[in-house]
């Protein structure tokens, strides 16, 4: 039986994809766990060459994953090109790290004792991936967890199946064991039972789920009456802070980017704009002067900065979020509510905390502007939120920028940058309703291997008893 995934703009059929049942996971996660048995007998230079042969797969298929991203979910071909060059990155990193999975020698009390802490894999991991960057963070869930030396089972989204099937299908081509990386592709409505099924399912040792914190509660309580550790990247609602002595010129184009790229779907978008009173006024006019040239119009044409949203749902929260503010006294100064998954660029000044939009993240090109009366009211702001993914802080005083950023509770910061900013080395993850762990470079490894205590005695042993 198979499920349609409909392109948001035009209605029309997308992909179609097998819609597997929870019953099946059981077998998957054995042919998962067979995969493993080979896989993680090779040696890090032998992983190291398949995983680099994977990189080159997935970069061969670009055509394929722009129409993919275009269709299922109204991206630009940009922004699926973006998303592809930096999975590629993301697949090349973890093969440079296959020689890197170290551990060390302890001294030990104990005579003739040779004492060591080594990582291990751990066998078959699942990654649960969203669609909002479909190939980076389909690529993310899974690249370091091969790298490790463990299987893979890639639960893909049921807004992008075909994007993240593709992902698959690449590496399927580079020469890893049969049963290394599989993918489950389902239902809407069978979501909740398969994934589940998964987690429950006793040789899956390891989750990662990137997605909306919601989602994440639920598959942190399954993980947790499992015992299994999990990995979790969540919701967002990024401030980037606007102090008195900023670049205002510098703060604009940055504020536009990590509002705006992707419409605003992306778990590091710049959600809420803090900015001294001093400056706010200033800030505001060339903000919106800005903004208002952002166009946005059909992705297939290619010619706007701006594409399409992945559904109307989002539309009528995004436009829920600007009803509130409004009736509570906020200005619209660029862009407007919409009828359409095509929506204007939005910036809302004036935002107090009484106000939705304050605390919820949008998830859509909706922006607000929150007036600070100096740099600790903004600190103070940044950190009145539950999330704590990417922040950002503008100052031509860098070690002001520092000093702010130390102050503010989310697992990223930038000074004088973007919050939208990813890099496959980087260690990546926040804190709070943002989630726990990290993935990126060496600070991934330590999610996907289990660390062991082994000795060994070199000399006769002499016990109390």
């Amino acid at each position: 039986m198979n499920f349609e995934r409909k392109n948001p703009l035009t209605g029309e059929v997308a992909s179609q994809s097998i819609a597997m049942q929870a019953h099946e996971m059981a077998g998957i996660a054995e042919r998962a766990q067979q995969g493993f048995e080979q896989w993680s007998a090779y040696g890090p230079n032998a992983r190291r060459a398949i995983l680099n042969k994977a990189a080159a797969a997935l970069e061969s298929r670009q055509n394929d994953f722009v129409e993919a991203m275009m269709t299922e979910v109204g991206a630009t071909a940009g922004w699926a090109m973006f998303n592809l060059g930096l999975a590629v990155s993301m697949m090349r990193e973890a093969a440079s790290l296959t020689t890197q999975i170290g551990g060390e020698t302890i001294p030990s009390d104990k005579p003739g004792c040779l004492a060591m802490a080594i990582r291990q894999p751990v066998g078959v991991v699942l990654g649960i991936a969203p669609w909002n960057a479909p190939i980076i963070l389909g690529v993310r869930a899974i690249s370091t967890a091969l790298a490790c030396g463990n299987a893979v089972i890639l639960k893909a989204s049921e807004l992008c199946p075909r994007t993240h099937s593709l992902i698959i299908e690449a590496l399927e081509t580079a020469g890893f064991p049969d049963g290394t990386v599989n993918i489950v592709t389902n239902s809407p409505a069978d979501a909740g039972e398969v994934v589940g099924a998964l987690i429950d399912q006793p040789l899956v040792k390891r989750i990662n789920f990137t997605g909306s914190t919601e989602v994440g509660r639920i598959i942190a309580q399954r993980a947790g009456a499992n015992l299994k550790p999990v990995l979790l990247e969540l919701g967002g609602k990024a401030p980037m802070l606007v102090l008195d002595d900023a670049d205002l010129d510098e703060a604009v184009k940055a504020a536009a980017f990590g509002a705006f790229m992707n419409q605003g779907q992306i778990c590091m978008s710049t959600e809420r704009l803090v900015v001294d009173e001093s400056v706010a006024d200033s800030f505001a006019a060339k903000f919106a002067q800005k903004v208002s040239g952002m166009a946005t119009g059909d992705p297939r044409e290619g010619n706007t900065p701006l594409g399409a949203v992945v559904d109307q749902k989002t539309v009528s929260k995004v436009n829920a979020l600007i009803d509130d503010a409004v009736a509570k006294g906020a200005k619209i100064i660029a862009g407007q509510k919409s009828d359409s998954v095509l929506m204007a660029a939005t910036v809302i000044d004036h935002v107090t905390d009484d106000m939705k939009i304050y605390r919820e993240e949008s998830f859509g090109p909706v922006v607000a502007i929150i007036r600070a009366k100096d740099e600790a009211d903004a600190i103070r702001i940044a950190n009145d939120s539950e999330y704590g993914l990417s922040a950002a802080v503008f100052t031509k005083d860098s070690a002001r920028g520092l000093r702010v950023a130390r102050q503010i509770q989310s697992g990223i910061c930038h000074v004088n940058g973007s919050t939208v900013h990813d890099e496959a080395q980087m260690p990546f993850g926040g804190v709070g309703a943002s989630g726990y762990g990290r993935f990126g470079g060496k600070a991934g490894i330590d999610q996907f291997t289990e660390l062991r205590w082994i000795t060994i005695e070199t000399e006769k042993g002499h016990f109390p008893i």
